[in-house]
C-alpha cells in the first residue's frame, strides 16, 4: 500500500493527511473537532474519539479514493494527553532532569516532588493524577536511599501504577523486587543522570512512550468501538502527539544523510487553545554543555510547555503575562467560549485582529522562557557572560504551528512571529536572530514524526516542504 493516513487525535481538533510513502506526495488533509466522551454524545449517552477520526477518514477518501484501504499512524493528545509527575532525589537536579526528561517524551509535567516521598506528597500525588510516575534520584554508584525507599513507598501504598524508574541503575533490583511484589506496572530504564554533568533522556524516553502505549491509551476510555477495517483506538496510535513532533522537529533539523539533508538548527512553536509548546533543535555549544550555573545540563533536543499560555482555555493568564489590560475583554470571551472563531459575528476583524495580538503574546513569552538569557556579571576572574536556558540566537529556521498561524493568513508571520526575533532585546534574551520563518500551514511536522521510523524517505520529503517553504 503506498498510502498512509498520519492522524492526530488532538485535544481540540482530530487532524489527518494522506501521504503517498513512495513519492513523499502529500495527497489530501482534513480536521474534525476531537469527539470525546464527555463533550460528543451519541445514542449510548457516550461519544467516541473514533467518530471524528471517521470524519476525517470521510473527508480525505473524497479528495484520494486509495485513503479508504489505507494503513492508518496515529499519535494522540486527547482526553488530556499524558500527565507525568516526576518524583526525585533532590531539586535542583535530578528532580529537574526528571522533569525535562518528561516533557521531551511528550508530557505534560503535573508535579515535580523531591526529597524523599511521604503521607503529604502522597495526598499531593494523587491529586496531581498523573498517568505515568517518573521516579528519578541518584547518579549511578551514587546516592541509592531516597530512591529506593521510593519505590518502597510507592509499593507499599501500593501505588496502582504505572511507573517509569530512570534513576541510579546500581538500585535496579531492589525497585524492580519492590514494585513486582507490589504488582505495580513499571518498566526499568537507564540513569537520566548517570554522573554529574550529564542527561541523558533516551532511554527514559522510549520507556515512557512504552508506557503510554501499553497503559495509558486505553485506560483513558476515549473508545469503545473499532474503526471500519476492525482497529481499535489503541491499535491505531503510536505515541504521545508532541513526542512524535520531536522526532518530526529533529528530521526536519538533522535530516536523515548525506543526500538528505536537514535545515540545521531549528526552533518549532505551536500555539495551542490551553498550551503553548516550544521544540529546539539545537547544535550545542561543547563549552556551554554542563552543568555549571544551569544546574542540569542542556541537551540538544529540548521541548517546553507553557501550560498558562494559549489562546482560549488559557488566553487570560496570556495577556496577564504580557501585561495586555486592553486584550483582557477579548481573553475573557475566548475562555467563555474555546470554540470562538474570529470569522464569526459582525466583530470579525476585531476578533482576528486580538487573536494575532494574543498569539504574539503567547509566542514571545513562551520562546523566552525556552531560550533563556545571557548577562554580564562579575566574578573572581572579572566581568564574564553568565548564559542560562537554551541558545537560539543562530537558529536557521523557525516554524510556527497552530490554528491562528495556520489560519490567520499573510500577516500572521510578520504579526506573530517576526516580532520574537531580532538581536536587539532588552534583558539579554538568547532568541532567534535572523531566522527563515514559516508557518506548518499542512501541519506535516507531525506526520513525519508518524512516518520517521518505517518510512524516512518520505518523512524526510514531508518536513522538505517547510525548507521549500522558506527558500520561497
Amino acid at each position: 500500500m503506498s498510502v498512509v493516513l498520519c492522524v492526530d487525535f488532538g485535544s481540540t481538533f482530530t487532524k489527518a493527511a494522506a501521504v503517498d510513502v513512495h513519492s513523499g506526495d502529500l495527497l489530501a488533509t482534513a480536521s474534525h473537532p476531537t469527539t470525546l466522551p464527555t463533550t460528543q454524545p451519541d445514542g449510548d449517552g457516550r461519544g467516541d474519539v473514533l467518530d471524528g477520526y471517521d470524519a476525517c477518514v470521510a473527508a480525505l477518501v473524497e479528495q484520494e479514493p486509495r485513503a479508504a484501504d489505507a494503513d492508518v499512524l496515529a499519535c494522540s493528545s486527547a482526553g488530556g494527553g499524558l500527565r507525568v509527575a516526576v518524583v526525585g532525589n533532590e531539586e535542583l537536579v535530578t528532580a529537574e532532569a526528571g522533569r525535562r526528561v518528561a516533557l521531551s517524551s511528550g508530557g505534560k509535567v503535573v508535579l515535580v516532588l523531591s526529597g524523599g516521598l511521604d503521607g503529604a506528597k502522597l495526598a499531593e500525588l494523587r491529586a496531581a493524577e498523573p498517568d505515568v510516575v517518573l521516579l528519578v534520584g541518584g547518579t549511578d554508584g551514587g546516592n541509592a536511599e531516597v530512591l529506593e525507599d521510593d519505590a518502597a513507598f510507592l509499593a507499599g501504598v501500593p501505588w496502582p501504577g504505572p511507573v517509569v524508574v530512570a534513576g541510579n541503575v546500581e538500585s535496579q533490583p531492589v525497585v524492580r523486587a519492590a514494585l513486582e511484589e507490589s504488582g505495580t506496572p513499571h518498566v526499568l530504564a537507564d540513569n537520566v543522570v548517570p554522573r554529574i554533568g550529564v542527561l541523558a533522556p533516551d532511554s527514559a524516553r522510549r520507556a515512557i512512550r512504552e508506557i503510554f502505549l501499553s497503559h495509558v491509551i486505553g485506560g483513558k476510555h476515549l473508545s469503545s468501538r473499532t474503526d471500519a477495517r476492525g482497529r481499535s483506538f489503541t491499535d491505531l496510535v503510536r505515541g504521545a502527539t508532541p513526542d512524535v513532533v520531536l522526532t518530526g522537529v529533529e528530521l526536519l533539523a538533522r535530516g536523515l544523510d548525506e543526500q538528505h539533508r536537514g535545515a540545521g538548527d531549528v526552533v518549532v512553536v505551536d500555539v495551542g487553545g490551553a498550551t503553548t509548546d516550544v521544540h529546539s533543535v539545537v547544535e550545542l555549544d561543547p563549552e556551554d554543555s554542563g552543568l555549571a550555573r544551569e544546574v542540569v545540563a542542556t541537551t540538544p533536543m529540548t521541548r517546553t510547555v507553557e501550560g498558562d499560555l494559549g489562546m482560549r482555555w488559557s488566553a487570560i493568564s496570556t495577556v496577564e503575562a504580557a501585561g495586555r489590560d486592553d486584550l483582557s475583554a477579548a481573553a475573557v470571551r475566548r475562555r467563555a467560549h474555546p470554540d470562538l472563531l474570529p470569522d464569526d459575528g459582525a466583530d470579525g476583524d476585531a476578533e482576528r485582529e486580538a487573536d494575532l495580538e494574543i498569539a504574539a503574546a503567547a509566542v514571545r513569552i513562551a520562546l523566552e522562557r525556552h531560550a533563556g538569557r545571557s548577562k554580564v556579571v562579575v566574578s573572581p576572574e572579572g566581568r564574564v557572560v553568565e548564559r542560562s536556558g537554551k541558545d537560539l540566537r543562530e537558529v536557521d529556521l523557525m516554524v510556527g504551528s497552530g490554528g491562528v498561524l495556520r489560519h490567520g493568513g499573510p500577516d500572521a508571520v510578520r504579526r506573530v512571529l517576526l516580532p520574537a526575533t531580532g538581536d536587539a532585546f532588552e534583558g539579554g534574551w538568547q532568541l532567534p536572530r535572523d531566522p527563515v520563518v514559516v508557518v506548518d500551514r499542512d501541519y506535516v511536522l507531525a506526520a513525519a514524526g508518524l512516518l520517521a521510523e518505517e518510512h524516512p524517505i518520505a518523512a524526510h520529503r514531508l518536513v522538505s516542504r517547510l525548507r521549500s517553504a522558506g527558500d520561497g
